[in-house]
């Protein structure tokens, strides 16, 4: 049966998520006019299609093209709108800035320079794991920032398995430094760019209100809460769950102090990715100051990111093997994460879709008349449920899916919309009891040096933890900074 099952996952999922679509429509249980329920079926089958991972996620995003069309749904033209998004265009940005500076080694150098700061023992080995995997994740996406970590890690591990250490314990440091670069990756919500979660929300509040959260606004707010969640990982995972014992490590020292030797002075095309990438960081945190004190250009978070993006294939390298190298060259985008952008765009249609039926005004105003009027309760509940709902569906098409309902059941209460959807959003990127939670988290399960029963235990606090964090400062500063109604 096992075989059977394991043999024909694929296609068992395929089977369900037709019939799902079959039940939502034709025993309609929501009581549903006939588009709204042909909308609902759709969306039911490709949620299901998503967490049961019956396609890749981006072509699942592809559905709408097909079906709203021929279902006379949404124009052809109007449903591929939405694969060109603003949002699509900004992450895009945000992966080419990303590529050159993995290209160049630059991530590296910032790695390896802040463990060297940290030093070698084990607690600080991790702790400097942690610091700079969730420094660049600010910036870079969390997929790809545990990619580039992963391999750093894989060799530090390596080395300081080498070494003789009374008292050390080697399973626990492996297992919580491969846990702690895909925790650290997923809990860097300081920007606005940090996840995708949070482009994804920002782009429906962009779209629904007209109104911009500001790179800045959300910074202030949970750029704390980021540094607190990464210093809560350090003290759960290493002083309480999986101490290490292991002391200071001369291996370890040499190994990094190796690595550093091995990259040399920093190269003219790495000096020249940092100028971009710091100049595109500062015009996103100074954008709205910008935008004041000149009225000749109106600056945009997409336009910085693309203009950051372009800059790279036309400033030459300074390579002097290749003098006709640019920073940025199109080979080098094989390695771009094209289906991520199509999983955007899918999603957004969806969206517009169940949004155009107003299938989630009914469902908000539903799940309202059973909801409590206890603002903080109702933070805690919404942000219990993005978190361990993610555990098991893909974190951005879950908050393009809830966005629309979470926004329903504010207005019904007559609560400001960000003060449910932000949490909601933040939840949907810290699930950590599941390698399919989120990318990370399957990119260190495959290290081999995690079992599942660890990451189950460490992940179920560290989402308690999550919910109660992100819970109390959206209540207790999000609204001083940041307000829609």
């Amino acid at each position: 049966m096992k075989t059977f099952f394991g043999t024909y996952k694929k296609e068992l999922a395929l089977v369900t998520g037709v019939l799902l679509l079959l039940i939502f429509f034709f025993i309609n249980p929501l009581h549903l006019e006939f588009k709204a329920k042909l909308v609902l079926a759709i969306a039911v089958m490709m949620v299901s299609w998503w967490v049961l991972d019956a396609m890749p996620l981006p072509v699942v995003a592809l559905v709408p093209v097909v079906l709203f069309p021929l279902l006379g749904i949404t124009p052809l033209k109007e449903v591929t709108k939405s694969y060109a998004d603003s949002v699509v265009f900004l992450f895009m940005g945000g992966f080419f800035i990303g590529i050159a500076i993995e290209k160049w080694k630059l991530h590296k150098r910032i790695a390896l320079g802040i463990i060297n700061f940290t030093g070698t023992n084990g607690n600080k080995i991790i702790l400097g794991f942690i610091l700079s995997t969730g420094f660049l994740s600010l910036w870079l996406s969390n997929t790809a920032t545990t990619m580039m970590m992963f391999p750093i890690a894989m060799s530090v591990i390596h080395v300081v398995g080498k070494q003789e250490n009374a008292g050390a314990n080697m399973k626990n440091f492996s297992l919580v430094l491969m846990l702690s670069i895909a925790y650290a990756s997923n809990f860097a919500l300081g920007t606005i760019i940090g996840t995708p979660p949070n482009v994804a929300y920002a782009s429906y509040v962009q779209e629904k209100f007209n109104f911009s959260i500001g790179f800045t606004h959300w910074m202030i707010v949970f750029m704390p809460l980021t540094i607190i969640l990464l210093f809560m990982l350090y003290w759960i995972m290493v002083k309480w769950l999986y101490p290490n014992g292991i002391k200071q490590s001369k291996e370890g020292k040499a190994f990094i102090q190796s690595e550093i030797r091995s990259l040399g002075k920093i190269s003219l095309p790495e000096k020249r990715v940092m100028v971009v990438f710091l100049l595109t960081v500062c015009c996103w945190i100074f954008k709205d100051l910008l935008n004041r004190l000149q009225h000749w250009v109106e600056l945009d978070d997409t336009i910085i990111a693309m203009a950051g993006a372009l800059s790279l294939f036309m400033i030459p390298a300074g390579n002097k093997t290749n003098k006709r190298e640019r920073l940025l060259e199109w080979e080098d985008t094989t390695k771009m994460a094209w289906g991520i952008l199509i999983l955007f765009g899918g999603g957004i249609a969806l969206a517009k879709a169940l949004e155009d039926v107003k299938l989630m005004d009914q469902l908000g105003s539903f799940i309202a008349s059973y909801a409590t009027g206890n603002v903080f309760l109702m933070i805690l509940i919404v942000t219990g449920i993005s978190v361990f709902l993610s555990e098991v569906m893909s974190n951005v098409a879950q908050v393009i899916v809830m966005a629309p309902v979470i926004t329903s059941v504010a207005v019904a209460l007559h609560m400001d919309p960000l003060l449910l959807g932000i949490p909601m959003t933040l939840g949907a990127s810290c699930a950590s009891m599941l390698p399919m939670g989120t990318p990370p988290n399957a990119i260190v399960f495959a290290s081999g040096h995690i079992q599942i029963k660890d990451m189950i235990k460490s992940g179920l606090v560290l989402n308690i933890v999550c919910i109660i964090l992100i819970s109390l400062f959206c209540w207790l500063l999000q609204p001083m900074i940041m307000k829609l109604m």
